[in-house]
């Protein structure tokens, strides 16, 4: 499943389920860049992680929902790395709110980040798929885009819109060697599971059928696999790696 002379770009690569997938990318020689949207010193770690692996790696900080900072961003990966061979779009924030409570800019900002800064991002690199004739783009969505979850109508809005981004991308780019598809994660153990009290933290294990969260390697191993020549006639596909949460 090598994926050599490959370059990967992968946003929200600092932290969380994004560093994993930069690394799982990496463990099959392909040289990775990550974007980030303000720790640099997290980004710096993890570029010295992907390093170990004898890979080129690099970190640019970019606010995906910022057209003209992904513009700029893509063009500093490319003119040192080459054309974009994959894309996974993972960058995403949470603003959660009951809907009667929510602000209009809250909701505007996440969907601004979590599914204009993925249109942003593939349209960066959308010519340069076309021109390789090869490429894979993964969106990270969310069960919570399948299902709903209270509290988060803009979020769960983003990550099904974000759905409907893949299928919509993955008939346009079919017949062009280029695979879109996503990935629905459930409960992943990140920062964000991590600042949960104990008591909201068991709720969300009891929904869960195989009675755990999931890890950030559960998540970087489909996607590993999504973005390999063995997933070559999968596209438009979403695939759910939640324990079970949604069926």
């Amino acid at each position: 499943m090598s994926l050599e002379q490959k370059t990967a770009l992968v946003t929200g690569g600092s932290r969380g389920i994004g560093r994993e997938i930069a690394l799982s990318l990496a463990d099959n020689c392909a040289q990775v860049a990550i974007l980030y949207a303000g720790r640099k010193d997290a980004a710096d770690e993890t570029v010295r992680e992907l390093e170990k692996k004898n890979v080129k790696a690099m970190a640019v900080q970019c606010d995906v929902s910022d057209d003209a900072a992904v513009q700029a961003a893509f063009k500093q990966v490319k003119d040192a790395f080459g054309p974009i061979d994959i894309l996974v779009n993972n960058a995403g924030i949470t603003k959660d709110m009951l809907t009667l409570r929510m602000s209009a800019e809250d909701f505007a900002k996440v969907i601004a980040v979590n599914l204009n800064g993925a249109f942003h991002t593939i349209k960066a690199c959308y010519r340069d798929f076309l021109k390789l004739g090869w490429g894979r783009i993964l969106n990270i969505s969310s069960v919570s885009g399948l299902m709903g979850n209270p509290g988060q109508a803009n979020y769960a809005s983003s990550k099904a819109g974000l759905i409907g981004l893949t299928k919509t991308v993955a008939r346009e780019l079919a017949n062009r060697g280029v695979t879109v598809n996503a990935i629905c994660p459930g409960f992943i153990e990140t920062d964000m599971t991590g600042a949960m009290n104990e008591e909201v933290l068991s709720k969300a294990v009891a929904a869960v059928p195989m009675s755990r969260l999931g890890t950030p390697k559960d998540i970087a191993k489909a996607a590993a696999f999504l973005c390999s020549e063995d997933a070559g006639y999968i596209t438009g596909a979403v695939l759910q790696v939640d324990g079970g949460m949604y069926m």
